[in-house]
């Protein structure tokens, strides 16, 4: 008997389809994969679950027994729990403030002080976490906070836990805390549900895995039946296209971006000095907590830095990123939705307002002019939208980083600086914002990036500088490029 199950569910968003007659399953003791492009319907399908959504057709059974989620509420008392990829902690609270929250024990009307204490030791020991229950949430790091919000739900005698996208923001250290967490817990008789891009998780935790594609079911795959391209293919619809490189540092070009002896607030002293040519792509890797992040705000000039930031031969002063875009540079954050986006405000409104200079006249702006640019952008980056007046957090993730790309490429870039280009978002969406990237290279531009993934550094860098603790720990070729090496060389 499935512990969850759904049979037939859909759902329309203002008459467009998010999911159509969608079968799933999951039992106690097993791991269930659900992927999918972003727009697949995979987040719809969950919250369905979850009880968030209600389904326009189609039921759900929770021990072969219909049941009818109203609410969020109805779904906990049933022992669904969703785990959001943004988590939902209060850090002004303590670790058993959050762990009870809305579920604190009573006596006589008042809290029971040492009774929530026991029961929230007892929830941290159920995910391996010795910690004080008195510690404050913000003490944590991201990586304990995603187990206090599991230790959370198992409080409420959660029996099924659907985690979205749980590795989008942990090192590689915590995730492999959470993996082994997840092991214990599936051994244990808890039912998971996993959504992730990254189908190398997938291929090492699935029982099974679930295929979405265009809001329906394009098939499943056991686990001895999991395969890399297999998969692709049930995604996309089609077998996965090449995407070897294919380039290389033109001869005797003159660095488009110098960086010398550059260090950070993170790591005062250690000092950063590199190159990139115009037409090449240099890749940054390293762990968490290198500086890879802080290298980039600190030559676009967001955060204080020492050293010489060089673009075409001219040096560009600290802390000043309009002087930065003015020499033609542009800069693509790590976190699209803080730093990225207006997510109430529309398409047009947001590939434009990087560039709004560029379109002004007399002190007014030229509304066709801005139209025509959103219009090409759409096109040239394939953003899936049904009107550039729509807000953009109607778009799906992948459709989201493009536009932040588009607003980058409205200032005409020369130089590009990309933190973590395809973040949380799709295999096919990924695969289009590599070849952009190549395109750009392959047009002149030089472009500095900043990722977490081998194959996505292996697709794209002609050389990788390898950063540990905020210094070059090794400079490699693309020829040179393994992914043991870089971790190697990383973790010194």
């Amino acid at each position: 008997m499935k512990t969850l199950a759904a049979r037939g569910i859909s759902k329309r968003f203002d008459g467009v389809r998010a999911l159509e007659a969608v079968d799933f399953e999951v039992s106690a003791g097993e791991l269930v994969a659900v992927v999918g492009e972003n727009g697949a319907g995979k987040s719809t399908c969950m919250k369905i679950l979850a009880g968030v959504l209600r389904p326009d057709a189609g039921h759900l059974e929770v021990d072969g027994r219909s049941v009818v989620f109203r609410n969020v509420v109805d779904a906990g008392k049933a022992g669904i729990a969703l785990i959001h990829q943004e988590l939902e902690l209060c850090d002004n609270l303590t670790v058993a403030d959050n762990v009870l929250l809305g579920d604190e024990p009573r006596r006589f009307g008042f809290l029971d002080a040492r009774l929530a204490l026991e029961r929230a030791r007892l929830a941290l020991a159920s995910v391996g976490l010795d910690i004080d229950p008195r510690t404050p949430l913000q003490e944590l790091s991201i990586g304990h906070r995603q187990r206090v919000e599991i230790a959370k739900a198992l409080a409420r005698n959660a029996r099924v836990l659907i985690l979205d996208e749980p590795t989008s923001s942990l090192s590689r250290g915590e995730t492999e805390v959470l993996f082994a967490t997840l092991e214990r817990l599936r051994a244990g008789g808890t039912a998971l549900v996993y959504i992730s891009h990254r189908l190398s998780e997938v291929e090492r935790l699935a029982d099974r895995v679930v295929v979405l594609r265009d809001g329906r079911l394009a098939g499943s795959l056991a686990r001895h039946e999991l395969e890399g391209d297999r998969l692709l293919t049930m995604m996309l619809g089609a077998a996965p296209a090449a995407h070897a490189r294919g380039l290389r540092r033109p001869p005797g070009a003159e660095p488009a971006l110098e960086v010398r002896d550059v260090g950070t607030r993170l790591h005062a002293r250690a000092r950063v000095s590199l190159q990139v040519a115009s037409g090449e792509v240099v890749g940054l890797a390293g762990l968490v907590g290198a500086g890879r992040t802080e290298l980039l705000r600190a030559i676009f000039g967001i955060d204080e830095r020492e050293g010489q930031v060089v673009v075409h031969g001219r040096e560009v002063a600290p802390r000043d990123p309009r002087a930065m875009q003015r020499s033609g540079v542009a800069y693509l954050p790590e976190d699209r939705k803080h730093e990225g986006l207006l997510l109430t405000a529309s398409l047009r409104e947001n590939l434009s307002l990087a560039a709004l200079p560029r379109w002004s006249r007399f002190g007014f702006l030229r509304s066709g002019a801005i139209t025509r640019y959103a219009t090409l952008a759409c096109e040239e980056l394939r953003i899936k939208n049904d009107a550039i007046s729509r807000p953009v957090a109607d778009l799906s993730g992948g459709n989201q980083q493009k536009v932040v790309l588009g607003k980058c490429l409205a200032l005409e870039p020369s130089v590009l600086l990309l933190d973590e280009p395809t973040r949380g978002v799709d295999v096919g969406a990924k695969r289009e914002i590599w070849e952009r990237i190549r395109a750009l290279a392959r047009q002149g531009l030089a472009v500095l990036v900043v990722s977490s993934e081998f194959e996505e550094l292996a697709a794209l860098a002609d050389r990788v500088v390898v950063l540990s603790r905020g210094a070059v720990a090794v400079e490699l070729q693309h020829v040179q490029l393994d992914e043991a090496t870089i971790l190697d060389y990383a973790a010194r």
